[in-house]
């Protein structure tokens, strides 16, 4: 063995060891960190020493030092926001990807990781019921992925006005008007700010944030030209989903294109059970999601889908005389995302399909929303505790009488560290949101997570009389 080969061996070896023994503290460790960034910097920081430090040792540091840092997001017990964990056979194969050190932009030169993740793309426009003739690019997470949707969308509606963007930016061409819900998430309105296309405007939702296809109607017939409207799959609080057939039938006789974002909630398209939540989600023109979501692959990876391929290429492409394309392709990887270099992040994506199969995404899937309804149910049942959405997908949100007391709930679960559960307001008030995300939540850390709320709502009140 090479001297080189023996230090990336030792190397590899200790992080192996190390990463294992995180993932066997999780069941059982307080999800929170036990210090802050401040608490950390000295022991990262500091002047740059002139001498290094052999790579074992350096992982061996790096690990010893970064625990008590460490949220345990991979719990089953973590239920706040929606980041969901990693399955095994995705994280090893992260792990692959990282050793292969692909830069994965170009066909020709990386041909495994390209044909893996176009198979991986393939798989989950047949998991997922969306055209086949869609492009799949894998991107950071889903702010780019709406964010790549909605360039396509650009490019397209300013083509078919007449209006070269490429070459005349957006200065002097015609405005695209945008359509969002009252409750879209908020990145929806970065990725706008990002492309030049200015504050959307709000359409009404109805009580669980779900788009109503009138106001979307009325709001579109009040002036002309391009438009781009974004629905949702998945509110951020109820987990509600827009009335896809409806509105994209609205949004297309007015001559709008449809972006979904579908960061956790595009999923469901994977559940013949929830065929009533996603129906006519298809028929949209682009979408964007997250596989470290729902689908469970390491950070980071989204996926934007785009139906008109030659829209997404024209936005996202560029040709130089340096770069080698293969003739016989279809099309380079770089072409369907913003970045020109990334690393192979449908690999794990692929990783993850293969070992579930569309059965087992299904199973893991419903398996989510299962925990979450098990969670409202058993909450609900608690006097003075309010469940304030109906429970159909993965989201719950919790009020607790007055929003005082909501805050003082929700500190208390987080201080308290058996689970980790997120603050919000919606509609007025004050929540605690449960997200379910992870793969690996059992019925286990259901009864954990409902013990936590109820124990802390008890200390509570006894506590403010």
């Amino acid at each position: 063995m090479s001297a080189g080969a023996e230090t990336y061996s030792e190397a590899l070896a200790a992080a192996a060891r190390l990463a294992a023994e995180w993932l066997k503290s999780l069941p059982d460790r307080h999800v929170g960190p036990a210090l802050t960034a401040h608490d950390l910097v000295a022991d990262f920081g500091g002047p740059l020493p002139a001498e290094g430090m052999p790579p074992v040792d350096v992982v061996e540091y790096l690990a010893a030092k970064a625990e008590p840092g460490l949220m345990a997001m991979p719990s089953g017990r973590f239920f706040g926001w929606v980041i969901g964990g990693t399955l095994p056979a995705a994280l090893a194969a992260d792990w692959l990807v990282s050793a292969w050190d692909q830069n994965s932009g170009l066909r020709y030169a990386t041909p495994a990781i390209a044909a893996i993740e176009e198979a991986a793309g393939q798989w989950l426009l047949q998991l997922l019921r969306l055209p086949e003739e869609s492009d799949v690019g894998f991107t950071t997470g889903a702010t780019m992925a709406n964010f790549t949707g909605m360039a396509a969308a650009r490019w397209r509606l300013m083509a078919d006005a007449g209006w070269d963007v490429d070459r005349n930016g957006l200065a002097g061409g015609p405005r695209i008007r945008c359509f969002v819900g009252q409750e879209r998430h908020e990145t929806i309105d970065l990725g706008l700010r990002y492309l030049g296309l200015g504050q959307p405007t709000a359409v009404p939702v109805d009580a669980q944030g779900r788009l109503i296809p009138g106001e979307l109607n009325r709001l579109l017939a009040e002036g002309s030209g391009p438009a781009l409207v974004c629905l949702q799959a998945g509110n951020l609080h109820s987990g509600a989903f827009d009335p896809f057939d409806d509105a994209i039938q609205v949004a297309h006789r007015h001559g709008a294109w449809v972006h979904v974002d579908g960061a956790f909630g595009l999923w469901a398209g994977a559940v013949p059970e929830f065929a009533h939540l996603t129906a006519g989600m298809a028929l949209a023109d682009s979408w964007g999601t997250d596989a470290h979501k729902t689908l469970n692959v390491p950070y980071d990876c989204g996926v934007a889908v785009v139906k008109d391929s030659p829209a997404l290429r024209s936005a996202m492409g560029l040709h130089t005389s340096y770069l080698v394309h293969d003739a016989e392709g279809p099309g380079d990887p770089f072409e369907k995302v913003p970045e020109l270099s990334r690393r192979g992040r449908g690999v794990p994506v692929w990783a993850a399909l293969r070992s579930l199969g569309s059965d087992g995404v299904a199973a893991q899937v419903r398996g989510l929303a299962r925990a979450a309804s098990l969670i409202a149910e058993r909450l609900i049942e608690v006097d003075g505790i309010e469940v304030l959405n109906p429970v159909d997908y993965t989201q719950v949100s919790l009020a607790f009488g007055d929003d005082a007391t909501t805050r003082a709930v929700t500190a208390r679960v987080i201080q308290d560290g058996k689970v980790w559960m997120s603050g919000s307001r919606w509609q007025g008030r004050d929540v605690l949101r449960v997200s379910v995300s992870n793969w690996s939540t059992n019925t286990d850390d259901v009864g954990t997570a409902v013990d936590a709320v109820s124990s802390a709502f008890a200390a509570v009140r006894a506590e403010t009389g």
